[in-house]
Parts: C-alpha cells; structure tokens; sequence
C-alpha cells in the first residue's frame, strides 16, 4: 500500500474519506459521530504545510483510502485523526499509515505516538492497543494531551468513554 505526503488535491478526499467512515458509527448509537462535518480544508492544509499530512493510496486503483494527521505535543507525535475508508478497511491500511508516521516521528527526534480515542469501539482503543498502544493513566497525561481532552471535550466527544495512549516510535 503505497503511503506518501498529502497535496492540496488530496484534501477534499480527505474530507470523503472521514464522512464514509463516519458512516460506521451511526449503527453504534453513535449518530452524533457519523454527522460531524470532517475537518475544514484550512485545518487539513495546515497539516499538510506542517510535512504532518499522509494519505494511503490503493495499490491496484491509486485512489487515496485513507489519511493520518497529527503534529508534535511535547516530544511526541500526536495523531490527531488517522481515517481509512471502509472500502478499504481490515487490510492493515490503518496499521500501515501508524508504522510509516513511527518511522516519520523517529526521523524528526520524537520518542513516541500518541492519539485520544473511544474506549469502547473495536476499532479505536482495542485495536490500537493490539498496535502497541497503551491506555495513559491520569498522573502520565502531559499538560499538552490535557488540553487536547479538554477541546475534545467542549466538542462534547466526552459524552462516550476516551483514552489518550501512547507508544513508543520504534
């Protein structure tokens, strides 16, 4: 699965990507999650100006699948959103996308990942811990993953259990 930068062309793609996958928690009694609007282009585009932006493309078709953002929070990268279309899921896109932003973290001097996400959706903290990633215990949230929480919570994703975790980039 060839991953690569974002461009400005990829960004509206991006947008199709999260709003598809939003789709997955409607059945959950999710619908809240599945009509959030995805995040802006300027937002996307000050990921992608960052070098911080990734897309996954399908190796047979070339079409963007999935896409990671996120940017560095007190000596580690914070995955803001990584997203895989369920076209594509359960074929280790997501997990690909992970390993190649590890590999991106260490060559920028960052010792580990870390991301906030739902508790109880196999998708999120499970699948992330199979990842490597391990649930932060409150004392162990840097004031940086503390602010991070409490915008997710004015957004009112606290209405459902959240994790940050963490792993470490090698």
């Amino acid at each position: 699965m060839p991953i690569r930068p974002a461009t400005p062309a990829d960004l509206p793609l991006l947008q199709d990507i999260e709003r598809a996958a939003g789709e997955l928690f409607r059945p959950l009694g999710m619908p809240e999650i599945a009509d959030d609007e995805p995040p802006a282009l300027d937002e996307l585009e000050r990921f992608l100006q960052a070098g911080h932006a990734w897309v996954a493309e399908d190796d047979v078709t070339g079409r963007v699948v999935a896409y990671l953002i996120g940017e560095p929070v007190e000596g580690a990268f914070h995955i803001e959103q990584v997203t895989v279309h369920p076209d594509a899921g359960r074929r280790g896109v997501g997990r690909a996308l992970i390993a190649y932003t590890a590999e991106r973290a260490r060559d920028e001097g960052l010792a580990a990942l870390t991301l906030t996400t739902f508790t109880e959706i196999p998708w999120n903290a499970p699948y992330y811990e199979r990842l490597g990633f391990r649930v932060l215990a409150g004392p162990e949230l840097t004031p940086g993953l503390r602010k991070i929480r409490a915008v997710e919570a004015e957004h009112g994703l606290d209405r459902w259990p959240r994790v940050c975790m963490r792993r470490n980039s090698d």
